[in-house]
């Protein structure tokens, strides 16, 4: 006789357990930092560099110093951007590519004033990083840093935009403007990699920190690192004028409208004076909110350097100001940039 075994009732059924895979353990955070991470290691270098030997008072020679920082492709034809710090006054500079390949570097151009520089391998199979829209980030906004640190290749780093449009002043006195400030945490080695979206996109070039404190960092946005490097590739310098003030972009939420009771929502508000430069010398006050330059709109920081390229040193140019509710019309003739190698060592510029 057969013996027939009957299912359980359905209310009595233990219900399959679905074990999720890895991939649905991942949040939407670590997913988009990972696909960014993919998407810019093949493009990021290790940048090491060698200076030259020193004599000593009694006649013996120091061996050349060393140093290291980081940097990323961004054409396919083996042009590299990295921080002039890296790569300033080195006599050999070496770079390692991330399939294991280690090329010897030549320097096509060097920028101290905004702390970039270019240099190029011969190489093929290269994977260019690709430049986002630094002007369309907002604070808050997720980003990944790529670089180097302490010789430990291929580390990344995540963490939100902190703030924009930063006025930092290095220890050399070099006053850099329009800085994206990041909780993304950098290390020296560092300096020259790429702040990226989370679609991978470049939007800054890794350059500083400020100790020692803990998580704030700075990058120089994308829309100016591209601009320094074509010209850079173009000419191997950058001539430019300087108004002798310091300035920070004025944005319709800023303070500063309300306070001051400004007509302009964009411009440039003037936080610092140089004394006997030509801003002081035109007339320029501290709150003054620049426009426009020889009748070409300025809404901010990068709008007013690229104006002030060389044809406008030692030229009498037209400069209209907001201050307060009276729109004013001055001249001012911009003088020649003097710049110094840059330091990976700023403070903030009150």
């Amino acid at each position: 006789m057969e013996t027939l075994i009957q299912s359980p009732p359905e209310d009595l059924m233990v219900p399959e357990v679905h074990v999720p895979s890895d991939d649905e353990l991942l949040d939407s955070y670590s997913k988009a930092v990972i696909t960014a991470a993919e998407k810019i290691s093949p493009s990021v270098v290790n940048v090491e560099v060698h200076h030259a030997p020193r004599h000593s008072r009694i006649g013996s020679k120091y061996y050349g110093a060393r140093g290291a920082g980081s940097g990323f492709i961004f054409t396919d034809d083996g042009f590299v951007l990295t921080n002039s710090h890296v790569v300033h006054k080195a006599v050999k500079i070496d770079v390692a590519l991330s399939d294991g390949r280690k090329l010897p570097a030549k320097l096509i151009g060097d920028d101290p004033y905004m702390d970039l520089a270019v240099i190029k391998v011969d190489a093929t199979g290269l994977v260019p990083a690709e430049f986002g829209n630094s002007k369309s980030l907002k604070v808050g906004q997720l980003v990944v840093a790529m670089g180097n640190p302490y010789g430990f290749q291929c580390t990344i780093t995540s963490g939100v935009v902190s703030a924009l449009g930063r006025s930092l002043r290095t220890d050399s006195g070099r006053l850099i403007d329009g800085v994206i400030q990041t909780d993304a945490a950098l290390n020296p080695g560092n300096s020259g990699g790429p702040l990226v979206t989370s679609r991978g996109e470049v939007i800054g070039v890794n350059t500083a920190i400020i100790y020692p404190a803990q998580g704030i960092c700075f990058a120089i946005p994308a829309s100016d690192a591209r601009f320094v490097a074509e010209k850079l590739i173009k000419d191997g310098k950058i001539r430019r004028g300087y108004l002798g003030m310091a300035g920070q972009d004025l944005t319709p939420e800023s303070r500063a409208i309300k306070t001051f009771e400004l007509q302009c929502e964009k411009g440039v508000m003037v936080i610092g004076i140089d004394r006997d430069g030509p801003a002081d010398k035109a007339g320029l006050l501290r709150c003054d909110v620049i426009v426009a330059f020889e009748d070409k709109p300025v809404e901010n920081v990068d709008d007013l350097h690229k104006i002030l390229t060389e044809e406008k040193i030692n030229t009498k140019c037209k400069l209209t100001v907001m201050r307060m509710s009276e729109k004013l019309t001055m001249e001012i003739a911009p003088v020649e940039l003097k710049t110094e190698p840059a330091s990976d060592k700023l403070v903030i510029e009150r």
